[in-house]
């Protein structure tokens, strides 16, 4: 499965569409060529290859950070964009965050591997709430 290139394309247009009005800041956390992909476009983003890595990127961009680990990001991306393995290393982490309603807002890619099987997609949660199927 290669690299979601749909991806990194509407996060390109997203971009350039706001012509500087509004700053949207991303930042991601994934594989090696996630990550590379997407800092192609302009997102920052932190290599995580397993729980502590990506618990060290995690706590960096949401501020929740101990003394021993990275320093806290000053400018905290408002969306923080995370491949499905590194969601599940740190469903439990998420779960308090989203809690919160603080910022960044946390959005769920497939990974280089694709989908994993019996997550909701983006699509099917849309056409849940909307009670639409197009």
């Amino acid at each position: 499965m290669g690299f979601p290139c749909s991806i990194v394309y509407y996060f390109v247009l997203v971009k350039n569409d706001l012509m500087g009005l509004i700053k949207v800041e991303y930042f991601v956390i994934g594989e090696r060529e996630i990550v590379l992909g997407f800092m192609l476009v302009g997102v920052e983003g932190q290599v995580a290859n397993n729980r502590q890595e990506a618990l060290d990127a995690f706590s960096k961009i949401t501020d929740t950070s101990s003394f021993i680990s990275a320093p806290i990001v000053k400018d905290r991306p408002k969306i923080l964009i995370l491949t499905e393995d590194i969601a599940d290393m740190l469903s439990k982490e998420i779960l308090n965050w989203q809690m919160t309603g603080k910022s960044p807002l946390i959005v769920e890619i497939p990974g280089l591997q694709g989908h994993i099987a019996g997550r909701k997609t983006l699509t099917d949660s849309i056409r849940e709430a909307v009670g639409i199927q197009v």
